[in-house]
């Protein structure tokens, strides 16, 4: 038997690798997808070997990430419960269809995954494998094995011989990828407490943010971003060029507790310098070039859309369907947004659009003009009212 593992490098990756060899005498391939997350690759493809793994298998995501999934959520504004741009849930579906791809090259009936029977990474990945191969084997060690917490781990490491670089006991956990940062567990399971000194890793501390602001513009090309102060960038360098700019101001930070698929509420903290800025820049060009109605309708669908995506349906017909909706509507978002940083804030400095805007200024102004009559206003507002004046008129006649 043959399994394809997603492999961090870290204590639970590393037992799980080696538990697996034990209990199911399987051949293991160690899957490390590079979806930004910096050093950790290189000290993942070391470990892997060390540990047992017949091979391990390092795939550059970075581009997928960008291009699959974080642009298409930027296109929705996609945002979980109004704070949370989804950062470990957008990762997922690259990282699911990366293993399906090593699944088969490796010929393995398997594939396993570190995620705690608690979390939503463990739907994430098994929902997006099911739909990419339906007769998949999915081995998810948490759900099986014994051990209560990572003491337990600790010993067994010491037991079965595998060599950690150091395995103290963290504060908190942390997973990384290109577009943010996340959080949780340990110190910060308590609601009340405040995030760590020195726990943030993309951003500034805002109060330590430079006294200046700073002015950026992005610009827009069908709803996606491809150019940030004038200079064209590829997706992957886009994105990598804001999260320079925003964390330097502090700008992203988000400390939620959310509802997670499984039922249970969850604290979690978020850095996202980078995206924090697209969607702002995103919304400002749209709020001149897309319709009311459009855009109120897109609005409605975005909370449905994003509950998709957090629940790990990325793969589904659903999530499909309005991904193409929401593309759709982006035809028009043309122009660039100019961004004011400032101690962990972003405003709207300005927005225009050369060829998509439907702002007029000659119907807006509070001057004069000759082509709005302002007398029209009066019988509108008397068709709108009629209902109002309606039930006004028979609550009063009630004696209310």
């Amino acid at each position: 038997m043959k399994v394809v593992l997603a492999y961090s490098g870290g204590l639970d990756t590393s037992v799980i690798l080696t538990w697996i060899k034990e209990k199911y005498g399987a051949e293991v391939i160690a899957y490390t997808a590079d979806v930004g997350q910096g050093g950790e690759i290189e000290a993942a493809r070391r470990t892997a070997m060390a540990t047992g793994a017949s091979d391990i298998f390092v795939e550059d995501l970075r581009q997928e990430l960008v291009e699959e999934c974080i642009f298409p959520a930027l296109r929705a504004n996609a945002v979980y419960e109004w704070y949370y741009l989804m950062g470990t849930a957008l990762s997922r579906p690259v990282i699911a269809r990366g293993m399906m791809r090593a699944a088969k090259k490796y010929g393995a009936e398997a594939i396993a995954h570190g995620a705690t029977g608690k979390g939503n990474d463990q739907i994430r990945f098994e929902l997006a494998a099911y739909a990419l191969k339906p007769d998949i084997k999915i081995i998810a060690p948490w759900r099986e094995w014994d051990f209560k917490g990572r003491s337990d781990l600790i010993a067994y490491a010491k037991e079965k011989g595998i060599q950690m670089d150091a395995v103290p006991k963290p504060e908190y956990s942390m997973d990384a990828n290109l577009m943010h940062v996340s959080y949780e567990g340990g110190v910060l399971e308590d609601p009340w407490a405040p995030p760590p000194e020195g726990m943030f890793r993309m951003t500034t501390d805002p109060e330590k943010a430079p006294d200046q602001p700073e002015y950026v513009t992005i610009r827009f090309d069908r709803g996606t971003p491809v150019e940030v102060n004038g200079e064209t960038l590829s997706p992957v360098e886009l994105v990598e060029k804001l999260n320079e700019i925003g964390g330097r101001h502090g700008v992203g930070r988000v400390d939620i507790v959310e509802n997670r698929f499984l039922g249970m509420k969850s604290r979690g903290v978020y850095e996202t310098p980078g995206v924090t800025l697209l969607l702002h820049a995103h919304r400002a060009v749209e709020s001149i070039t897309l319709d009311r109605e459009v855009h109120h309708l897109r609005d409605d669908l975005v909370p449905r859309f994003a509950e998709i995506v957090y629940n790990g349906l990325w793969f589904s017909p659903e999530r499909e369907a309005l991904q193409s909706f929401m593309d759709s509507i982006q035809e028009r978002v043309n122009g660039r947004a100019r961004l004011k940083l400032y101690k962990g804030s972003v405003s709207i400095d300005g927005r225009r659009s050369s060829k998509s805007s439907l702002y007029d200024e000659r119907i807006a102004t509070f001057e004069a003009d000759d082509v709005y009559d302002q007398s029209d206003a009066t019988g509108f507002i008397k068709l709108q009212a009629l209902r109002l004046r309606s039930f006004g008129a028979a609550r009063i006649s009630e004696g209310e």
